[in-house]
């Protein structure tokens, strides 16, 4: 019991924490219907490692020198809130004028998920062509699909962004997570830790992994356009308070 209680309080802080609309959860979601399973287990290990990091550098102290260091938070949170604010006007930009471009038969996502040989080809709004071994696959009407897909580099170059630009992830988890942890026993504290990073790790594989099942959904460009919308209203607050210090 004296284990598994630390562990258990260490989960349900950090799912606390983590279990919210933010800008981590919300493109990695983008990922995990837009891509394929390696892009999306790459996000998902960064976002993980990334945590667990955090959450080790608290508990050792780390979280102090942060605090000393006030200055350094503030050009992160600029940083931090010009990228948020480009990607929102972007995910606005999208929502309000999609793109037009030329749909294409099988997504990079498709043909990874499968491992077979993708014969890819431009189509129009309508269909269906050869893929692999004489199967058909058709490509659901929609503008822009290829566009939303993109490459391992960009996934995890862009979800490193939105994670280490974020003043908010260092009072979170360097600060109070540590802090937290460092309450705790000699020896719980270290079970503590296990539990909230094991819940980054359950939280972002579930959202990464479990969000490829609204594929079907997003097959239809309204799903699309609605969030883009979202995406932009999220981005453009934490932006936006980010640049007023909130």
């Amino acid at each position: 019991m004296t284990t598994l209680l630390p562990l258990l309080a260490g989960l349900g802080t950090g799912l606390a924490l983590i279990v919210a609309i933010g800008v981590q959860n919300t493109y990695l979601l983008r990922l995990a219907v837009t891509s394929s399973v390696r892009v999306v287990a790459a996000a998902v290990v960064v976002c993980a490692l990334s945590d667990a990091v955090l959450i080790l550098a608290g508990v050792l102290g780390v979280g102090v020198v942060v605090e000393r260091f006030p200055v350094a938070l503030v050009v992160i949170r600029f940083v931090g809130a010009a990228f948020l604010v480009t990607y929102g006007v972007l995910a606005a930009r999208r929502a309000l004028w999609p793109s037009g471009a030329a749909m294409r038969v099988e997504s990079a996502a498709a043909a990874a998920d499968d491992g077979v040989p993708v014969a890819t080809a431009a189509v129009g709004p309508a269909t269906s062509a050869t893929v692999g071994a004489g199967r058909t696959r058709t490509a659901p009407p929609g503008p822009g699909r290829t566009d939303r897909a993109v490459t391992l580099r960009t996934a995890v170059v862009t979800m490193l962004l939105f994670t280490w630009a974020n003043p908010h992830v260092y009072l979170d988890t360097l600060v109070f997570l540590g802090s937290v942890a460092n309450q705790q026993g000699p020896a719980e504290r270290w079970w503590w830790t296990v539990g909230a990073v094991l819940a980054s790790c359950l939280w972002f594989g579930a959202l990464g992994f479990g969000g490829r099942l609204l594929r079907p959904l997003f097959a239809k460009p309204l799903t699309w356009r609605v969030f883009d919308g979202l995406v932009a209203l999220v981005m453009l607050g934490f932006g936006a308070a980010l640049a007023l210090g909130a």
